[in-house]
């Protein structure tokens, strides 16, 4: 089961080159494939910090420390702050976009290469250091996002005007591969049962792959890949294959500089209707929090393998791409967001549905510590219907936002309202993990000893020879909370979108504000 879906990616890679030869790309076959190579590479911290919390829950770490390490999820939400001085910038000589490029993914590959010889010290079973972990991933991904911001630039120069949606293909597939190979990938190699069960004849005591082996493959991989780029690749290439409204557009957005730039944010921030929607977009997934931050840390610690865990998403790769074309027929009206208010109460169901199989897991485990089949085949079902949800939400989303940004400057609208909406997921997450310790009540088996809530009498009540017993569960209650503010969301969302709906295209302009 777990070996032929892997392969499954070689065949589509060799598909993906048989394409790419084929003259319907007029000459932009390297391009495309040049972008897509950039875009694994943006995945591939962002997969990384996806596996780095489930190698910290087996170091059982506190909750609160979770917390910590996920805002390095946040500079993918804030790249916005930063975006109009990596797009207005730079050197002439190097090139608008490699001004950028080209320090970020060197410093991005040196990070890595000094990382892998330091992160043994940093997660040791006897201390995790993870407020420098979360330093150094923050960093990471922020480099990361700066990268995306110079590629997505390039991106519509560097294709002919025929190939430019090209790009978001080579955006999607290439992030959700980098993301595959950081994050499922790595812990299925990472891992030593799976390892022995699946791809070894004697069993031992590591996986095929360490943490700082694979950190320092993908660091020589990011230097070698930027200094070919640098040295072989130029802008002025990209711009000998520009029709003249391609250059007339290139112009115009030379012409708002950094100052521009931010003046116009502020004044898309000022429109009460944007206002209005800012506050809906950062509360709407108060009521997913605890079931998208928590369940599957909660799985690690009922025992349930990382690396199966991992695992179990790609078989759900179809259906991820099938999704989207498939909602989207029902996005195109001028009430997109009616898709999104149906699919809310249906993911809150399935949010208590995760914390019934969360409570359930012991039931399933056989007594040499395994689980059977058919439980992952639960878990696989259970996070497709989920994802049903998820992708009606997002799908509409973003084809309202589509529909509601001004035209004059569509693309600084479109990247504030995503920004906002990326925001309005990472708050709730990083609270809901901090607040898991606050509400969960544990104490050591030892008599006398205490608590166990922090790291620290979680390590001092397993050196006494104890351990640590669960009186109160914070994610059920947490679970329980945030289905409340969901319901009591719901009845006020619907309102508020009720009346954007029904409000005229000029309450988004710009200008006539």
């Amino acid at each position: 089961m777990w070996l032929k879906e892997p392969f499954c990616l070689f065949y589509y890679l060799g598909m993906l080159k048989f394409f790419l030869s084929k003259k319907r790309f007029d000459g932009d076959g390297g391009n495309i494939l040049l972008l897509l190579l950039l875009y694994i590479l943006q995945g591939i911290p962002l997969g990384l910090s996806a596996s780095i919390p489930m190698l910290l829950q087996n170091r059982h770490i506190s909750y609160k420390e979770q917390a910590k390490f996920s805002f390095v999820y946040w500079p993918f939400s804030l790249k916005l702050l930063w975006a109009p001085l990596v797009d207005s910038l730079f050197f002439k000589s190097v090139g608008r976009r490699k001004t950028w490029l080209i320090p970020a993914q060197y410093i991005l590959g040196l990070g890595m290469m000094l990382l892998s010889s330091h992160i043994e010290n940093l997660m040791n079973d006897s201390h995790v250091h993870v407020d420098m972990l979360t330093f150094v991933f923050f960093v990471l991904n922020f480099l990361a996002a700066t990268q995306d911001i110079a590629v997505d630039g390039w991106a519509i120069t560097m294709l002919k005007r025929n190939n430019v949606g090209y790009a978001s293909t080579c955006n999607s597939v290439g992030q959700t591969a980098g993301y595959f190979f950081g994050y499922v990938l790595f812990i299925a190699l990472e891992s030593p049962e799976f390892c022995n069960k699946y791809l070894r004849s004697e069993p031992q005591t590591t996986g095929l792959l360490t943490l700082s082996s694979f950190l320092f493959f993908w660091g020589v991989v990011f230097m070698i890949t930027t200094t070919l780029v640098w040295l072989f690749k130029t802008e002025k290439e990209s711009n000998e294959h520009l029709i003249e409204d391609e250059k007339d557009h290139e112009e115009v957005e030379e012409e708002r500089g950094v100052k521009e730039t931010y003046k116009l944010l502020w004044h898309i921030i000022k429109l009460p209707s944007v206002k209005i929607l800012a506050v809906f977009l950062l509360t709407c997934k108060i009521g997913f929090a605890a079931a998208d931050a928590i369940t599957g840390l909660k799985l690690v610690e009922e025992g349930v393998p990382k690396a199966h865990l991992a695992l179990l998403a790609i078989p759900l790769i179809p259906l991820q791409i099938i999704l989207p074309f498939v909602i989207s027929k029902y996005t195109s009206g001028r009430m997109p967001m009616k898709i999104f208010m149906k699919a809310f109460p249906y993911r809150l169901v399935m949010g208590l549905e995760y914390a019934m199989l969360v409570w359930m897991t012991p039931w399933f485990k056989n007594k040499d510590g395994n689980f059977p089949s058919y439980y992952y085949m639960i878990i696989v079902v259970s996070y497709a219907l989920h994802q049903v949800a998820v992708y009606s939400m997002f799908v509409s989303v973003m084809a309202y936002f589509a529909r509601i940004s001004d035209p004059s400057v569509g693309g600084t609208y479109m990247t504030l309202l995503n920004t906002i909406c990326n925001l309005g997921g990472n708050w709730p997450t990083t609270l809901a993990l901090w607040l898991v310790d606050y509400f969960t009540r544990k104490t050591c088996s030892i008599d006398g000893v205490g608590s166990c809530i922090n790291t620290s009498e979680i390590e001092e009540c397993a050196r006494l020879g104890g351990e640590c017993v669960t009186l109160i569960d914070g994610y059920y209650i947490e679970m329980l909370i945030c289905t409340i503010i969901g319901v009591i969301w719901l009845s006020w969302g619907k309102t508020v979108m009720n009346q954007l709906h029904h409000g005229t295209d000029k309450q988004w302009r710009v200008k006539n504000n």
